[in-house]
């Protein structure tokens, strides 16, 4: 069933949802490069995970809502079951969004398709299924994207590119990314056409400075063919930081903001994507008067997450 927008209810600054359209979906502009500027298109918003403060992460019901409420792209992470298929679930153990332990990569498909991850979330939500990969990518609207997050090694690979050729999506449509360099090396080997974005957080160094620096990002970038970065949204992302990464015709796409106050830092700054929790209000904010008097930046927290869940 498709989504009708028009059962989402907003109050006191909530997006809410009925019973019943949960129940009904559960089964089921890249901006230039350019000098950041105030006039710069804004930057893609993905959803993370899917519309995942309004339904359980990594489901087929998060992802065709996230596309309901006009998120530019679908993030989602992705692991290899014992069986050689590829399932999309955040952890490498069940426990966090299923309730039972059992490693992903010890499980067959028909096994981790026994499981129900959608109850954490809602009654609403009970019988949500762990989607394989063709299920997610068959989801994506024309002129969407879909950000492929490798959670396994270098061995998923040959089962991603014969997903991939079977989907249909166009040139563009689809974007592997990883924290582990030797998946994206081997990715861009294997797949030369498709954009590929190495993984990184930010730590303090020993000298009080922050690692990786821009140089050490794009030293990995240079090592691994990779066409950007993806990280976490951090203060080392300033002016210099993005003017590195643009001289060296690389992408810069960072996670996760849920804060208007803050999209619009990076979008001053010329970022390629954002990745949200909140992708669709995130999105409206941005493109309405979300910086008017009177109106916070933020939507109040009342959306209910996994216990602990992890980038």
């Amino acid at each position: 069933m498709t989504l009708d927008i028009t059962s989402l209810e907003i109050k006191g600054g909530a997006r809410r949802m009925s019973h019943h359209t949960a129940t009904d979906i559960r089964s089921g502009h890249i901006p230039g490069t350019g000098a950041a500027n105030p006039t710069r298109a804004m930057p893609a918003v993905i959803a993370h995970r899917g519309a995942a403060d309004d339904a359980p992460e990594n489901t087929l019901a998060a992802f065709k809502l996230a596309w309901q409420q006009g998120a530019d792209g679908i993030e989602g992470d992705f692991h290899l079951t014992r069986d050689g298929k590829i399932v999309c679930i955040h952890d490498t153990d069940t426990r966090r969004t299923a309730g039972r332990a059992g490693k992903v990569a010890e499980a067959t498909l028909a096994e981790l398709r026994r499981l129900d991850v959608g109850s954490w979330k809602g009654e609403q939500w009970r019988g949500a299924r762990i989607p394989t990969l063709g299920e997610v990518l068959a989801t994506v609207p024309e002129g969407k994207r879909v950000f492929i997050e490798i959670k396994s090694g270098p061995q998923i690979l040959p089962t991603l590119k014969e997903t991939l050729a079977g989907a249909g999506l166009q040139s563009g449509q689809a974007i592997v990314m990883s924290f582990d360099a030797r998946v994206i090396g081997e990715a861009k080997r294997l797949l030369p056409q498709l954009k590929a974005l190495w993984l990184t957080d930010f730590k303090a160094g020993p000298e009080a400075d922050v690692r990786p620096s821009a140089k050490e990002i794009l030293q990995t970038l240079d090592k691994t063919g990779a066409d950007g970065v993806g990280c976490r949204a951090h203060p080392a992302v300033d002016q210099a930081f993005m003017q590195a990464l643009r001289t060296a015709q690389k992408e810069v796409h960072l996670w996760t903001v849920d804060d208007v106050t803050v999209a619009k830092r990076y979008l001053q700054l010329g970022v390629d994507s954002l990745t949200s929790n909140r992708a669709g209000w995130l999105k409206q904010r941005l493109c309405s008067e979300a910086g008017a008097p009177g109106l916070s930046n933020r939507e109040p927290q009342a959306s209910n997450r996994a216990p602990g869940r992890p980038r």
